[in-house]
């Protein structure tokens, strides 16, 4: 589980010479559960990158949580990130290295041995047809080659939360529904680094500017805009909200009253 509470950013940004206060999340707060798939949605500059940033330790939170499974972000950055597998959006494949290089090097990251990181690897190439793949350099992949791949190395380490920021951009068609299928699958999952008795499900966060995608995929969405939620809810909940037919006429109806608001 992925939780946020009141979590607020600034930055100093440049303008000339001088600088000016920038506030980048302004009171976000956000529940992402197990065993579903939670769209992040909002326009560019909206606060989602910042809260990506935030739940992946890179930088802290002025005021509020970013909590983890229940482990706080800022607190224990390192047993925070174990628990998720991040699919950023530059998929920072090391070129001179295999497909399977890539994967079990991120497994040993995070504390797996060599033996352990081949066996998963073997394990995800199945079911994302990386095969005939693993031994090949990814220098030269296509981007649904470099994606699979970005993906697999993203699970190694089998985390109870998944987060895909833009997963499906430059894929052809075919690769875009092989992903969406994958990550139905996924959702019904159950990972190993529950603590409790009973086994849990995995957590996935979904950042995506396709309304198509996210309506077809996502079981919850929250909307935010200028570092703030607007809505949050299913697909269903989101269009009443807004009194609109699509998900689509919901987002531009509600992050256009926003920016008016302003």
């Amino acid at each position: 589980m992925i939780e946020f509470e009141g979590v607020r950013k600034q930055y100093r940004q440049r303008c000339g010479w001088r600088s000016r206060p920038l506030l980048a999340v302004d009171g976000v707060s956000l529940r992402a559960g197990d065993g579903a798939i939670t769209a992040l949605l909002g326009p560019n500059g909206a606060g989602k990158t910042t809260c990506l940033r935030m739940l992946c330790g890179l930088t802290l939170p002025d005021a509020g949580r970013v909590l983890v499974d229940g482990i706080d972000a800022a607190g224990d950055a390192i047993a925070a990130r174990r628990r998720v597998g991040l699919l950023s959006d530059a998929r920072g494949l090391y070129p001179r290295m295999t497909a399977r290089e890539n994967i079990v090097y991120f497994g040993a990251l995070h504390g797996m041995s060599r033996e352990a990181a081949e066996v998963r690897c073997e394990a995800l190439a199945r079911p994302l047809e990386l095969g005939p793949l693993l031994d090949r350099r990814t220098e030269g992949f296509s981007q649904g080659e470099r994606m699979k791949t970005a993906l697999a190395r993203a699970l190694v380490h089998d985390p109870g939360n998944v987060v895909l920021d833009e997963p499906t951009n430059g894929l052809d068609v075919q690769s875009t529904r092989a992903l969406r299928e994958l990550l139905r699958n996924l959702r019904a999952q159950e990972c190993s680094d529950g603590d409790g008795p009973t086994p849990r499900r995995i957590c996935i966060l979904f950042c995506s500017h396709l309304m198509d995608e996210v309506e077809r995929l996502c079981d919850h969405v929250v909307l935010i805009a200028r570092g703030r939620v607007l809505a949050g809810g299913t697909v269903g909940q989101i269009r009443d909200a807004a009194r609109a037919g699509t998900l689509e006429e919901a987002y531009l109806r509600l992050t256009g009253a926003a920016g008016a608001a302003e």
